[in-house]
């Protein structure tokens, strides 16, 4: 049986595939326009805590604050409502990193807040368009579907090999090309 997967209310929802139903996520508050579909590569460049920049990671809480700079003193920019989603951190100072998101905002978030768990959105450039995504059970062309998935969902990342990212989506697993993904570069290899 085939099923769809559908962000209803920052929430992803499992139902048999009838019809694709689609619905805004919303990210932030405020929001702006899309980064596109995907993220720039990483340049190689190391950051003052010895991890690459830029790298992807998610948010730990439901409700973080972004803020224009890196400290508690700097105001609050954006306000972030949904646990999980995809960051990537494009700096670092202190105890404090310099995100975007899948819009293109950018803020600081302090990194007690960051999670190194993987995630990605499916094809956040794809909102509010008549579009589907098909999970595969395989990592290959024509693979059997075994769920819809519409744009603007969030899953997590299993595994990737450098085109394709096995996903988890309230429990359903498959596999998505990494081109249809915010969360992972470009040929980037991720393990489980």
């Amino acid at each position: 049986m085939q099923t769809e997967v559908t962000e209803v209310s920052g929430f992803a929802s499992l139902r048999p595939a009838v019809s694709a139903i689609l619905m805004g996520l919303a990210l932030a508050v405020p929001s702006t326009g899309f980064v596109g579909p995907a993220a720039a590569a990483p340049s190689g460049t190391i950051g003052p805590s010895g991890l690459p920049l830029p790298r992807f990671v998610s948010l730990k809480s439901g409700k973080v604050n972004s803020r224009i700079g890196p400290g508690v003193n700097y105001p609050v920019d954006w306000l972030y409502l949904k646990p999980g989603l995809p960051m990537e951190i494009i700096q670092e100072y202190d105890n404090w990193r310099r995100v975007r998101d899948a819009d293109g905002a950018e803020g600081w978030i302090n990194q007690s807040l960051l999670s190194g768990a993987r995630t990605a959105i499916t094809a956040p450039w794809q909102r509010g368009k008549p579009a589907q995504i098909n999970l595969l059970a395989k990592p290959e062309e024509g693979a059997r579907t075994v769920a819809i998935i519409d744009p603007g969902v969030i899953g997590s990342i299993k595994q990737c090999n450098g085109q394709w990212c096995e996903m988890s989506f309230s429990g359903t697993k498959g596999w998505l090309n990494q081109s249809q993904l915010w969360g992972a570069y470009p040929g980037e290899s991720i393990e489980d």
